[in-house]
């Protein structure tokens, strides 16, 4: 059966029910809702950038303590080298390394220490 074009179809067409309270109200929650949410994503995407930006900072931060400890590594074991050098050159020439050690008593001389007489009353029994 071919579809024919009759008036009562056309007219449903261009002609809409008027809003009833239901679609309006339910209109508004949409808008509400969208609005909401385009402001939710809208913070959702300025944390985003903040954290991005946190987080870039922080590795310009680490990569300049890492250059920094770099450095200080690389002063350490100039001075490592150049103190290990002037040992080799002084061990030859080292009488104590050359001369058997000495005994204990002369490395650790025993010492008395001055005890002062207590007569104060408060530390008398």
């Amino acid at each position: 059966m071919p579809h024919s074009s009759d008036s009562s179809d056309s007219s449903s067409f261009s002609q809409s029910p008027p809003p009833s309270k239901q679609d309006s109200s339910d209109d508004m929650r949409k808008v509400q809702r969208r609005e909401k949410n385009r402001i939710a994503a809208q913070k959702s995407r300025l944390r985003q950038t903040q954290k991005a930006d946190t987080l870039h900072l922080e590795s310009e931060d680490l990569e300049r303590q890492n250059a920094a400890l770099r450095r200080e590594i690389k002063q350490l074991t100039e001075e490592m080298k150049h103190f290990a050098s002037m040992l080799s050159s002084h061990e030859p020439l080292c009488s104590i390394l050359t001369s058997p050690p000495p005994p204990p008593e002369v490395l650790y001389a025993t010492h008395t220490f001055h005890q002062p007489h207590i007569s104060s009353p408060r530390f008398q029994h």
